[in-house]
């Protein structure tokens, strides 16, 4: 590790913040912080990734790292929801579920058919 002012410079400035950050990442090796985070030691799949197209990868990796889903995934897992739901009804809930099952398929269509055409759109562009 090279020390401030060493050959590490950008116009006579030393790269200070580069160097504290790995001094910074040093020292929480060593005090133990990384140790017991999930999935340690195992090999990260990137496959996932990149078979994103590349104007989507940065804000699904920020969307999954927030934990939130796509609207076309919540639509699909409300289809599924209710789908469960349905099946398990008594007779008399069983049409006001299967009238909302409708609904949310027609929306999980139309939200899927506009990703398609904004896929489209963005490939017939490049």
């Amino acid at each position: 590790m090279l020390p401030p002012g060493s050959r590490d410079t950008i116009d006579g400035r030393t790269m200070a913040f580069e160097w504290i950050a790995e001094q910074r990442i040093r020292e929480a090796l060593q005090s133990g912080e990384f140790d017991g985070l999930p999935h340690a030691g195992s090999r990260i799949d990137l496959e996932e990734y990149f078979s994103l197209p590349t104007h989507l990868r940065m804000a699904w990796s920020v969307l999954k790292s927030a934990h939130c889903l796509p609207a076309e995934v919540l639509l699909l897992n409300d289809v599924a929801r209710l789908e469960r739901e349905v099946a398990q009804a008594a007779p008399q809930q069983r049409d006001r579920l299967a009238a909302e099952l409708r609904a949310a398929r027609l929306r999980l269509s139309l939200a899927l058919e506009r990703l398609q055409s904004e896929s489209r759109a963005r490939s017939s562009v490049g």
